[in-house]
């Protein structure tokens, strides 16, 4: 199991560092587009697709990093009063309860999601650019995905911490 959770871990920052890349052309871009707008008067007609869909696959591509990094936002007022053995029991309980039925079927949905789109041929319909918008929920699928994946190494991790397995609540 330890090994499942380090590939687990290693796809999920590997993802991470990669999406983090994102954000270069998406400054390119929006820096292009107030050029091109404010001081040659020739606004684009793909800058505000391509900055909503930039901004979306960072957003949900690096979310499974974070979950990975422990950065997502936590009620931390008596959280971290507890003991390990408590947060990895309420963590246990939350991933197998809350947490993984919703990201399972939501990674389902989405699959549907972006399979409707490919065979229609669907575009944006957000400006004259219009592309097709498959490739975008596509990054919806994969973050979800990825989010999923790196659930289930959390869940490990807990019962792993739990069983006596590892003396760390966040190792592998």
């Amino acid at each position: 199991m330890a090994a499942l959770v380090r590939l687990i871990e290693r796809i999920t920052g590997l993802a991470g560092v990669v999406i983090a890349w994102v954000v270069f052309p998406l400054i390119l871009a929006t820096c292009y587009e107030v050029f091109s707008r404010y001081v040659l008067n020739a606004p684009t007609i793909w800058a505000f697709e391509l900055g909503y869909m930039a901004m979306g696959v960072h957003a949900l591509i690096g979310a499974a990093y974070a979950l990975r990094e422990r950065a997502h936002i936590r009620i931390d007022v008596l959280y971290t009063h507890y003991s390990d053995k408590t947060k990895a029991i309420i963590d246990t309980a939350g991933y197998l309860l809350l947490f993984m039925p919703v990201v399972c079927w939501l990674t389902f949905a989405l699959w549907e999601y972006l399979a409707e789109a490919y065979l229609s041929g669907e575009l944006s319909g957000q400006s004259a650019w219009n592309p097709v918008i498959w490739p975008f929920r596509l990054a919806f699928f994969l973050g979800y995905l990825l989010l999923a994946l790196q659930g289930v190494a959390e869940l490990i991790k807990c019962i792993r911490f739990l069983t006596g397995k590892t003396t760390e609540l966040d190792a592998g």
